[in-house]
């Protein structure tokens, strides 16, 4: 994990002003927000309609950044209520809600996610790829005999004769994705880090080369649905995708994860530690809704209940990995309000 995520509590209030144009009523809670949160919220507002006899939240998957900027439109019945995160709220985010009079929102910590790079079972090439192979592979520039050149990696074995002979072929996140931002920071900047030519770079050309994805084709944006991904890595036993762990762990009955830096994603490397591509998921909260959508706060009470996201929840069976005992009793307590923090000044 780095600084740029909030680990160490479980909710934040963003501020405390007065609530203004408060939410007009209507029947049904509205979330959106980040692909690889969109199951687990998907399945806590089936247990929400199952137990309450009410109509089941509206959830739409619109990636992370996508969600930010339709839950920070403004506030009333046509703006959504929850938005889903594979990352921390930016703080441009922030302040594009307080351009539209959301200026009071809760920060839930969820759980923590994997960031997977999965190939098809069929897929016998046995790969173990480092972060700066990773890097070689998938940045629009990299470092050649010492000079920093457009990407003319091509194949795996172009990188290192002990990876497989074969193109690269690797489905991933666009830049709207939470996936896809937690991706660059873990793996590429890491990766980038192994290359004396890129770590002589002043400070913005230096982030530009370790950030920039190539768009050559090796590399294909496959848009916010990873079931899509799924698909393709099934019709194609050469290529790789990078999602979340939930959906590898939906899928092992076809797809593998491939280790990194000698560790796969599982459940066990993930709440351990011990895989080192991992990030924190969240949700946030309008609170100018609370109390006046039907049915909002006994929906995040459900969420972050001991059956939902506490060990063995229905959650962590769809591959949430849980928080501790200790974090999952201060979210509780951060959501019901007696926990509050600033940020970004405000």
């Amino acid at each position: 994990m780095t600084s740029k995520f909030l680990t160490g509590i479980a909710a934040v209030a963003f501020a405390t002003a007065t609530m203004t144009g408060a939410a007009v009523a209507r029947d049904q809670i509205r979330i959106v927000g980040s692909s690889t949160v969109f199951p687990f919220t998907q399945a806590v507002a089936e247990e929400f309609a199952n137990l309450t006899g009410k109509s089941a939240p509206v959830v739409e998957s619109t990636g992370t950044g996508g969600g930010m900027k339709i839950f920070c439109e403004g506030i009333g019945e046509d703006h959504a209520d929850i938005t889903g995160a594979s990352r921390a709220m930016k703080e441009s985010e922030y302040q594009l809600c307080l351009e539209n009079g959301v200026d009071s929102i809760t920060e839930v910590l969820i759980g923590f996610d994997g960031l997977s790079i999965a190939t098809a079972r069929a897929n016998e090439s046995g790969v173990d790829l480092t972060k700066a192979q990773i890097f070689q592979a998938l940045a629009a520039e990299v470092e050649v005999d010492g000079a920093v050149v457009d990407n003319p990696f091509q194949k795996w074995s172009d990188i290192d004769a002990s990876l497989p002979d074969v193109a690269i072929q690797v489905f991933g996140p666009p830049p709207t994705s939470g996936t896809r931002d937690a991706f660059v920071e873990l793996v590429m900047e890491e990766g980038c880090e192994a290359f004396a030519a890129i770590e002589a770079l002043d400070g913005d050309r230096k982030d530009e080369v370790c950030q920039r994805m190539r768009q050559d084709g090796p590399f294909i944006e496959a848009g916010e649905n990873d079931n899509l991904i799924v698909q393709r890595l099934n019709a194609d036993d050469t290529a790789y995708g990078i999602f979340g762990y939930s959906f590898l762990f939906e899928n092992l009955d076809t797809l593998k994860g491939v280790p990194v830096e000698g560790i796969g994603p599982s459940v066990e490397t993930i709440a351990s530690g011990d895989y080192k591509v991992s990030r924190p998921l969240f949700f946030y909260i309008k609170n100018a809704h609370r109390g006046v959508i039907d049915g909002l706060e006994e929906f995040v009470t459900e969420y972050v209940s001991e059956e939902a996201f506490g060990d063995g929840g229905y959650l962590t069976e769809r591959g949430l990995i849980p928080l501790s005992m200790e974090q999952r009793d201060a979210t509780r307590e951060s959501v019901g309000g007696s926990m509050h923090m600033t940020r970004y000044g405000s």
